[in-house]
């Protein structure tokens, strides 16, 4: 008689929607192109504040130089882009 150990649940990331998704990405691409800076709410981390200073589209990674420094955010990880 074994005993069965309960499952960890791992939090799932919130579902969007494609009209969400596209907003999203519109919203990152105009910062990028005007070189606002923005605040980034993203899934499971701190608010990140900065300049996005590239977008790449194979590995679906945001740049964002904050103080000096260059911060990775997976696109799908971004929650809400808001400019300063």
């Amino acid at each position: 008689m074994g005993v069965k150990m309960p499952k960890k649940v791992k939090p799932q990331r919130p579902t969007r929607d494609e009209y969400e998704l596209e907003e999203l990405g519109n919203s990152l691409v105009e910062a990028y192109e005007e070189k606002n800076e923005v605040c980034l709410a993203v899934w499971q981390k701190d608010p990140i504040r900065g300049k996005i200073v590239k977008l790449d589209g194979q590995t679906q990674l945001v740049h964002i130089e904050s103080e000096f420094k260059t911060i990775k955010v997976k696109f799908i990880d971004i929650l809400k882009v808001e400019s300063i």
